[in-house]
């Protein structure tokens, strides 16, 4: 297995304007881990750049220092905005291979219209399973994967991601697996892996605090899961995530790709990184020993 470490998990530090996505590639360089998982927002990109030069200039950077790019990391919702996300990703996808970037992550969707008659997880994939079909064949052309995550509430359960993948029905389409997410549908991390494992192609390890919604609400910084428990994202390996279990799982499977650091929490942002950072590697190290 390999390590790296998403722009994302950077946030706090690049919000406040103490970091820029330059300083985060060093600080990957110095945290020992393999590559960098570019991820953009809007409004990003810097003044003078396209987002086709910025991508460029980042990928180049990470090379210089030493650093693979496994995969670019985009928004979008392809449920409210078919069309035009659409054209936006097959845009992306041609950055990606431009740079050498093999694989390209984008969202499904987030929320329901409001004008369905009936609202379920399985309309949406009826829509839009086959726009993501013809996104994976035009990313195959280019030498890129394709793959979406276990976010969003709508499109979150194991079993929701399992039918979604099932429609799309295409080599090129994977699952970019959070470890975490799962728990924002009050479903079980190390079960709902298991159930999508051989979907795997990418992962990233991250981490929360759990409590039951039967307990008095634990106030700032807790959000509230689907079915009213209580969870707040934090350090990898300190919160309540088998983290390990699932790597081992992983890797009994066969999985030999990428674990990409994503960091939510409320600590320091450069120290959870860290500790985060040497977690991962040691948890690897003694399933490879």
């Amino acid at each position: 297995m390999k390590t790296c470490i998403s722009t994302y998990s950077y946030s706090k530090a690049i919000k406040k304007g103490e970091m820029t996505q330059y300083d985060c590639i060093d600080y990957n360089k110095k945290l020992g881990v393999d590559g960098l998982e570019i991820v953009i927002l809007d409004g990003d990109v810097p003044e003078g750049h396209t987002f086709a030069s910025y991508v460029k200039l980042l990928c180049d950077h990470a090379r210089e220092v030493g650093l693979e790019v496994p995969i670019l990391t985009m928004a979008s919702d392809l449920y409210l905005r078919p069309e035009a996300d659409f054209e936006m990703l097959k845009g992306y996808i041609d950055v990606a291979a431009e740079n050498n970037i093999p694989m390209m992550r984008h969202d499904i969707t987030f929320r329901f219209r409001g004008d369905e008659d009936v609202k379920s997880p399985y309309v949406i994939t009826e829509k839009i399973a086959p726009i993501v079909r013809e996104l994976a064949e035009y990313a195959e052309s280019k030498g890129v994967k394709t793959c979406s995550e276990n976010h969003g509430r709508v499109m979150q359960d194991s079993d929701r991601i399992e039918q979604f993948i099932a429609a799309v029905g295409h080599k090129n389409y994977g699952f970019l697996c959070d470890m975490s997410n799962f728990g924002g549908a009050d479903e079980k991390s190390e079960v709902a892996v298991s159930r999508l494992i051989q979907h795997v192609c990418f992962v990233h390890g991250k981490d929360c605090f759990l409590k039951s919604g039967m307990q008095y609400n634990p106030g700032r910084l807790w959000g509230r899961t689907r079915g009213g428990n209580y969870h707040r994202p934090t350090i990898f390996g300190h919160g309540d995530v088998p983290c390990f279990q699932i790597l081992s799982a992983l890797k009994e499977y066969g999985y030999d790709g990428w674990i990409s650091l994503e960091y939510e929490g409320w600590e320091d942002n450069l120290m959870a990184l860290e500790i985060g950072a040497e977690n991962l590697k040691r948890m690897i190290k003694d399933l490879e020993e």
